[in-house]
């Protein structure tokens, strides 16, 4: 055996361990190749079993005609750019006369199996120009965030999706959002992902765990507030939506309306406002969302309603003020009373992970995208931590966020401690720190009692 076979046996037997061991692996060193020359000597033969063709023009045909030459074939979209990435390769066409987005989108099963891929995704850049994501390995299977992110204030990376991008949480584009999910789904890793995430930005962290606080204590040194009961929870929602008041004030104040302002300089939610001016955003994260809108007494059914009016004003008017809510439950319908549906439609963002029933993808889906719902139900239990998030545009896509322990979003959120900010109307809900563990104590202090 010459040593030219032995090198290629040794290339092939590492190829393959690679493609079975380390997928990325095997894509960045033999993967990236084969497939950019199977699209390169397919493309056109593809694109034209697939349906993705038109015919000649006229005009060609009659230069055909006229110069007694062959008939021309079927032109497939003009590829304008190709470019590998690190998990596929990516794909700009422009499309020709006659063509649609949605014939791409509809041939994208066909495509994946025509160039050996495993998935294929496409979206509309603009008119005539459609973007095909093409994936050559499970990229939910072991998540990996790229080392570059596109980071910006209260713009968080939280997951990646099936298409190899990165998913943003991107607060002043979707102020508020409503994540889904049964027991053991992943709604904790997804909500630690975004604490950590959030740890370092200038912002103030209210959390509500009704679960006696067993989520969200352990990061208590980087929240503003925690109320760990109903009946705490109540006052702290009271106190925002004082604190949202107080924010429009000041706005109204700064805003100097006359003709010699500039229209850039109008401000109309806390961002218009200058940097010395402009309160501290505030993200409220809702654990359970059902424990705040159950009741078993008349009592209680008064503080359920206090509640749910207090979340729905913050919802309906708290974008502007910097006040943002990410809420979380297992269901989240009309049964859990009046006021539910009406605070589900303030929450744009939506994103379910596994649910039991059909009703419950329902519940975030179902206004928005059939196909999210269908997606929503097909997860499987194995699969942790794997969604469907999407938007009141119709758009979805299927998620991941990488594994973060407990223990990593504590480390994470001590070491940003000190950007926790003090807000006066809060300060009767920071949590209380000890040292001791010998006996329970309460999250926050008592809230200040109401007339």
């Amino acid at each position: 055996m010459t040593a030219s076979t032995v090198a290629l046996v040794l290339v092939v037997a590492a190829a393959g361990l690679l493609r079975w061991r380390r997928p990325a692996w095997y894509w960045l060193t033999f993967g990236v190749t084969f497939a950019s020359l199977r699209v390169a000597f397919r493309y056109a033969s593809v694109m034209d079993a697939c349906g993705l063709t038109v015919p000649p023009s006229r005009w060609r045909l009659a230069l055909a005609r006229l110069t007694n030459q062959d008939v021309p074939a079927a032109r497939p979209p003009r590829i304008l750019r190709f470019r590998p990435t690190r998990t596929g390769l990516v794909l700009r066409l422009g499309l020709r006369p006659g063509q649609d987005a949605f014939d791409v989108a509809a041939a994208s099963d066909r495509l994946r199996h025509s160039f050996s891929m495993y998935g294929v995704t496409s979206r509309e850049v603009r008119s005539g120009v459609v973007e095909v994501r093409m994936t050559g390995y499970d990229v939910l299977k072991r998540v990996q965030m790229p080392a570059k992110l596109d980071t910006r204030p209260m713009r968080v990376p939280v997951a990646l999706r099936e298409d190899g991008s990165v998913h943003y949480r991107d607060y002043r584009a979707v102020p508020h959002a409503l994540t889904l999910g049964a027991t053991e789904s992943g709604k904790s890793v997804y909500q630690r992902n975004l604490v950590a995430g959030l740890a370092p930005m200038d912002v103030a962290l209210v959390g509500i765990d009704c679960k006696q606080g067993v989520e969200l204590f352990p990061l208590a040194r980087r929240f503003s507030a925690l109320a760990d009961n109903p009946d705490t929870a109540a006052d702290l929602l009271d106190a925002l939506v004082s604190r949202m008041e107080g924010i429009y004030q000041l706005i109204r104040a700064e805003q100097r309306i006359t003709s010699a302002v500039p229209d850039a300089e109008i401000a109309a939610d806390i961002w218009d406002l200058p940097d010395h001016l402009r309160p501290v955003p505030v993200v409220v994260l809702v654990d359970e969302v059902a424990e705040l809108a159950l009741f078993a007494s008349k009592v209680e059914e008064k503080r359920r309603d206090r509640i749910i009016t207090a979340l729905v004003r913050l919802a309906q008017l708290g974008r502007a003020a910097g006040i943002y809510l990410e809420i979380c439950g297992q269901r989240f319908g009309s049964e859990l009373g009046k006021g539910i549906t009406m605070l589900r439609a303030q929450l744009t963002g939506r994103t379910a992970h596994r649910v039991n029933d059909e009703t419950s993808a329902n519940m975030a889906f179902g206004d928005i995208s059939p196909d999210a719902v269908l997606a929503a139900i097909q997860i499987p239990a194995e699969l942790r931590g794997l969604a469907v998030a999407g938007d009141s545009t119709g758009g979805w896509h299927r998620i991941r966020a990488p594994h973060t322990s407990l223990r990593q979003a504590v480390n994470t959120c001590n070491r940003y401690a000190d950007r926790t900010p003090d807000l006066p109307e809060l300060a009767p809900f920071r949590p209380e720190l000890t040292n001791t563990s010998e006996a329970l104590v309460p999250l926050s202090k008592s809230a200040p009692a109401t007339a």
